[in-house]
């Protein structure tokens, strides 16, 4: 077992690396829609149905159905990102894309049997992010930018996890987790000038952050029919970004808390089918840099009440099938719709930069049994084409007319390994 330890710590120290060198996957607000090519291959659900070793990510307390398991999995993600900026104001008018169209995210871990009730696992992988580089500085005509313009936000987790079977029904879980993050900002040169330190908004290269938080989750088997299961993450405190402490409120980008609910059926009649449906809400409205609106700006860049991305709570319903084909196939379909995320269609303007406009996804996939010990999952995702459009004129000094848009493709392949 130490040996195991010493190698998965190795691994998820380099996962960890290649985590922090990509954005999300599939994403509700910047938060990635699921975790591991089994869940994905269901538009993000997990919480009440076991799916693999990234699937305690979600859920915790699954880690005792899964036994002795290790598993590494791959996503290829290909959003595509544009603002369309109207004639008449001091922003660059025209359509303009963002470049780094296609990005690589591991992740992977292992689980544990511990005993017939219990179980300890760990892993690494990708929470969330977001990343955009524009080759026109549109914002130049505010009084300053150079080119390139955009951002660039990784977080990775990395994860341990317990889980116990109280009883014959119940099973409880518990996460701490090492969140790690890093951001870059570049051409947001205009913006200095609202600061209240206007040397640390813009082009400082990549700052760090780190902070603690813990996931619980619970699942109870009502009957053989139903499983009911639930998961809750805190919001995480997350270490300042000194370098950017003129660009967010207070210097700080604490990671949202997230709730979700869920209950999946087996049907006696037919045991080889599974539908699940989840809730899940994100709090991005209590993160002041993620909430704080920027129609009509507030306080000064930097301050407590200073100008942020506008974005509320957010709301995610999915619903899913699994569909046990053969021993070795089983195939997996799903749906998810996301509220808005944006207040109003002022703080459109200052969401150039990050356009995470999608609020749709479809997925579909599946795993294959090559034999009693390995298996391979893939699955892949459609983020449906989303647009917010408003304007700013209390920043911009005209009401010019701005549209974000984005559409996403997601392919994820797994392995895995049971002992």
């Amino acid at each position: 077992m130490k040996t195991c330890l010493r190698h998965l710590a190795k691994l998820s120290a380099l996962m960890s690396a290649f985590a922090l060198a990509s954005p999300a996957t599939a994403t509700n607000g910047y938060f990635s829609n699921g975790y591991g090519g089994q869940s994905k291959g269901m538009a993000g659900a997990g919480v009440a149905v076991p799916t693999g070793v990234l699937g305690m990510a979600q859920n915790p307390a699954t880690g005792v159905k899964l036994g002795n398991q290790a598993g590494f999995c791959l996503t290829t993600f290909a959003p595509n990102r544009d603002v369309e900026i109207a004639p008449g104001g001091p922003l660059t008018p025209g359509t303009h894309k963002s470049q780094n169209d296609v990005f690589f995210i591991p992740c992977g871990g292992a689980n544990w049997k511990l005993d017939d009730r219990s179980s300890l696992g760990a892993f690494v992988f990708g929470n969330g992010g977001m990343n955009t580089e524009f080759d026109t500085n549109f914002f130049a005509g505010l009084g300053a930018g150079s080119a390139p313009v955009g951002v660039n936000l990784e977080q990775a987790f990395i994860t341990l996890n317990y889980a116990r079977k109280v009883n014959d029904r119940l099973t409880l879980g518990v996460s701490p987790i090492l969140a790690v993050q890093r951001f870059k900002a570049q051409g947001l040169q205009a913006f200095s000038a609202l600061s209240i330190s206007p040397s640390d908004v813009t082009n400082r290269g990549h700052d760090w952050s780190t902070g603690f938080g813990v996931n619980l989750g619970l699942l109870y088997e009502a009957n053989p029919e139903w499983t009911f299961g639930a998961a809750y993450r805190n919001e995480i405190q997350m270490s300042k970004f000194s370098r950017y402490k003129g660009l967010f409120a207070d210097g700080e980008f604490d990671v949202p808390a997230m709730l979700t609910l869920g209950a999946a059926y087996t049907p006696a009649a037919a045991p080889h089918w599974t539908l699940t449906g989840e809730y899940q809400r994100i709090f991005y409205g209590n993160v002041k840099p993620i909430a704080n609106s920027s129609a009509p700006p507030g306080g000064p860049l930097g301050a407590t009440n200073g100008v942020g991305f506008g974005w509320q709570d957010v709301d995610v319903w999915r619903l899913a099938a699994i569909w046990q084909k053969s021993d070795k196939l089983t195939l997996r379909t799903g749906v998810s719709y996301s509220t808005e995320f944006i207040k109003n269609d002022g703080n459109v303007v200052i969401n150039t930069i990050a356009p995470g406009t999608p609020q749709w996804h479809l997925s579909a996939g599946g795993t294959y049994e090559i034999n009693d010990r390995w298996a391979f999952t893939f699955a892949y995702t459609h983020a449906f084409s989303n647009s917010f459009s408003g304007s700013n004129p209390a920043l911009t000094g005209v009401a010019q007319p701005v549209k974000i848009r984005m559409h996403q493709h997601e392919v994820a392949t797994g392995i895995s390994y049971r002992w």
